[in-house]
């Protein structure tokens, strides 16, 4: 019998974010995108900041931002251990919206106290928050 779902847990240094059954999960990592479904071949890798989305065994969908960490999949296991995870509907639009305009702020205006590379990563990480809360919204309405 084919296998339908699998236990996903998502740990953050803060909290656990996510305990259950799911269907499948689409996450980047360091390769680029990664969609995990039942029976996949064991992996670990380092993920990017962005997102996790998950389908739970119901069907029903959420999305967390994970600001980057690692994957381990083993044969009835997920396990994401992110740096720092936070549930789309918990994530304050306004303050993601600030955080892309400095970003590009200190892109546009580069001082001895940031390269290229930190206010990139920064506007990643600020872009991916409010992808994730325009996914959540969606998943609302």
């Amino acid at each position: 019998m084919a296998l339908t779902s699998y236990q996903l847990e998502v740990v953050s240094a803060e909290s656990h974010l996510f305990s259950g059954d799911v269907q499948r999960i689409r996450i980047t990592g360091q390769e680029g995108e990664l969609g995990i479904y039942p029976g996949h071949t064991p992996l670990l890798t380092m993920i990017k900041p962005g997102m996790v989305g998950i389908v739970k065994a119901d069907g029903e969908e959420e999305f967390i931002y994970l600001s980057g960490g690692v994957l381990e999949v083993q044969p009835n296991i997920v396990t994401i251990l992110a740096d720092t995870a936070i549930r789309g509907e918990d994530l304050d639009e306004a303050r993601a919206q600030e955080a892309v305009r400095q970003a590009k702020e200190h892109i546009n205006h580069l001082s001895d106290d940031m390269s290229f590379a930190q206010a990139s990563a920064e506007l990643s990480k600020a872009l991916a928050k409010i992808r994730v809360i325009e996914l959540t919204r969606r998943m609302s309405q």
